[in-house]
């Protein structure tokens, strides 16, 4: 498989996946997968869904989505991003929705496994919840050697070397992996990172040298802030853009 682009969390955030995609294009890789999330939160989620659409960028399902298929799991959100989502279910076209609902769970792809969550399929289990041992049993039951999430807006490297977990923070810049190894890769998100710098953030994985690099993309933040604003969506969603 060549070169390819994983990005996760847009949160219709149009100006920080549009800078992702430039440069993207730059590097010249062709394949992209997004892990979902594309959507709550940020003022565009209908241009980034069909964005998405003419790109033809496949996604998988994340708990956001997942509570546009099924209403009964806005429960579990709090209420300021329960309101937050019913506003960005109203931004959506039904050709929008449409193609949210044939979102599937869990992508397997030449071998690599992508996923919003947890591996295998789920879209609402956070990584850092994962014990050693719940990452054991990930790794003794599945087929793949590496795993691609998402979900906590934080990158970070789970690492099974010999049966042995490691668990490390992703910095920007590229990691190198052991071709003996098994990995699950939170590639952070595009659209609203919360580890702390606020640039979009996602990975490029070259399976020939054995690498994951988190590239870090500046944006303009404060014109996203704005929009939040004007859309009337919730303060706290523009000012954790900061």
């Amino acid at each position: 498989m060549k070169t390819f682009a994983i990005i996760s969390d847009i949160h219709g955030n149009l100006d920080a996946f549009e800078a992702v995609l430039r440069d993207i294009e730059t590097l010249s890789i062709t394949e992209i997968f997004s892990l979902g999330d594309n959507i709550g939160y940020g003022p565009e989620p209908e241009a980034v869904i069909q964005r998405l659409a003419a790109l033809k960028i496949p996604s998988v399902l994340g708990n956001h989505e997942l509570a546009v298929t099924d209403p009964s799991e806005l429960d579990w959100f709090n209420p300021v991003a329960r309101e937050s989502l019913r506003k960005t279910v109203a931004m959506l076209s039904e050709d929008s929705i449409d193609l949210i609902q044939h979102f599937p769970y869990c992508r397997v792809h030449d071998g690599y496994r992508f996923v919003h969550g947890f591996p295998p399929d789920s879209p609402v289990v956070y990584q850092f919840q994962a014990s050693t041992e719940e990452l054991e049993q990930t790794f003794a039951t599945l087929d793949e050697h590496l795993f691609f999430t998402g979900h906590t807006h934080y990158p970070e490297i789970i690492e099974s070397i010999d049966g042995q977990i490691g668990r490390y923070e992703f910095p920007e810049g590229i990691r190198h992996l052991n071709p003996n190894g098994r990995y699950i890769v939170n590639v952070g998100s595009v659209g609203q990172p919360r580890d702390g710098n606020n640039n979009a953030k996602y990975v490029v994985c070259d399976p020939d040298r054995h690498t994951v690099e988190l590239r870090y993309i500046p944006y303009d933040v404060e014109t996203v802030v704005k929009k939040i604003l004007a859309a009337g969506l919730p303060e706290s969603h523009a000012t954790r853009l900061r």
